[in-house]
């Protein structure tokens, strides 16, 4: 227990450093409803979804734009999950899982890179899904 208290401790601190760095940064991110983007996520907690990596890192879908700086984000996963809270999708070949339940508010601040547009029925069929959780 008190190791991995430690390994805990290190990443934190190491998460806090980076979100540091991300807070403060200016640069300016052009960003769509619908793309999917690596996002440091960052050392969360329980369940939560973390991100993984020296930049604390995890594929994300943009959900909503409210403006330049904010977004819903679903973090997505490279495996399958099933159930009301999960909505599974192809995408080059591969299957994976968006995490419903895990969708959060976060700044365009957050967005590392672009990774490409998420499939367009598979977006449609992910909204109603949500609307169903609410």
């Amino acid at each position: 227990m008190v190791e991995e208290i430690k390994v805990f401790t290190k990443k934190f601190v190491e998460w806090t450093k980076f979100k540091i760095r991300i807070h403060l940064s200016e640069k300016e991110i052009y960003f769509r409803e619908g793309e999917v983007w690596w996002a440091s996520l960052g050392i969360n907690i329980g369940h939560e979804q973390d991100g993984k990596n020296e930049t604390f890192e995890r594929p994300i879908l943009i959900l909503k734009k409210f403006n330049q700086f904010v977004l819903w984000a679903i973090p997505l996963s490279s495996k399958l999950k099933d159930g009301p809270f999960y909505h599974s999708y192809r995408f080059y070949d591969k299957e994976f899982s968006a995490c419903l339940s895990q969708l959060r508010l976060i700044s365009s601040k957050r967005l590392l890179r672009r990774i490409a547009m998420f499939p367009k029925m598979d977006l449609l069929e992910l909204k109603e899904k949500i609307k169903k959780l609410i």
